[in-house]
């Protein structure tokens, strides 16, 4: 392993154990994504128990969505956060500056650093909302084994692509000096565009098509088709190409934006 593989593990590592000293937000976090869970799911099942097949998905499906969804939301970080908070606050001191001399690259430090995140956010806070979904509404567990693999892969590009995302919204610090608004804004799009509240199947012709090709819908829909099974085969192949094709579009537009701002860098206080 060469000397940069093993600084962005060290990094990836590092994230992972900040958050895991995080205990207490970690279990509120948990209750809260499980009760909503319990709330969702309720709704649904009136929703399709009015209307059996809405969107493609029977019953045990549409119940299924809600909880891979909850289980998803913070790992996938659907509403923003992560590494954004520290580089604002990074922009608000003017340590930004000190960043960008660091003898590592920008973009690779703080996308390590959200790997390490995401992977703590997986197993904390993804396990319970699915075991309750599981245990009260007959949640639909995988049937191949294989899924389960493909599954965790494409929950790996949902958070690059929802990476990318992010640092873009991030870097408009540069220029603004403040990404809260940009975030704001974000927050609402991908809110509804990931497939969080709704799958993607649900929304009028036009506007389904338009959500289905934009990077938000890898960041829950498309794990949320492969772990359900409705995607198999070339679908597959295909859901997994559509968000890795994202992520490496999301992050060279990163790449060449840092670029960019780094041209002319103004840090806020002096």
């Amino acid at each position: 392993m060469g000397s940069a593989a093993r600084l962005y593990l060290a990094i990836a590592r590092g994230s992972f154990r900040r958050y895991s000293t995080y205990r207490a937000a970690t279990l509120a976090g948990v209750f809260t994504n499980t009760v909503f869970g319990f709330i969702l799911a309720y709704t649904f099942l009136a929703l399709w128990r009015a209307r059996p097949g809405l969107g493609g998905y029977d019953t045990s499906q549409a119940v299924t969505y809600i909880w891979i969804s909850q289980s998803l939301l913070v790992t996938v970080a659907v509403w923003g956060g992560g590494f954004q908070d520290d580089v604002q606050e990074r922009f608000r001191t003017g340590d930004i500056a000190v960043d960008l001399y660091r003898p590592v690259d920008f973009l690779g430090w703080w996308l390590a650093a959200d790997l390490g995140r995401a992977a703590f956010q997986l197993l904390a806070r993804s396990v319970a909302p699915i075991t309750a979904g599981v245990l009260a509404f007959h949640a639909r567990l995988p049937h191949s084994a294989l899924t389960w693999p493909v599954f965790l892969l494409s929950v790996l590009l949902a958070v690059l692509v929802s990476f990318g995302l992010r640092y873009l919204v991030s870097l408009s610090g540069f220029w603004l000096h403040d990404s809260d608004g940009v975030r704001a804004v974000m927050l609402v799009v991908a809110m509804f565009l990931s497939g969080m509240l709704l799958p993607l199947g649900l929304f009028p012709d036009g506007l389904r098509q338009a959500a289905q090709v934009l990077p938000w819908a890898a960041l829950v829909q498309v794990p949320a088709d492969i772990f359900l099974e409705r995607s198999t085969g070339s679908q597959v192949l295909g859901g997994l190409g559509f968000q890795l094709a994202w992520a490496v579009v999301l992050l060279a537009l990163g790449r060449a934006a840092q670029l960019l701002a780094t041209r002319k860098v103004v840090v806020q206080g002096g």
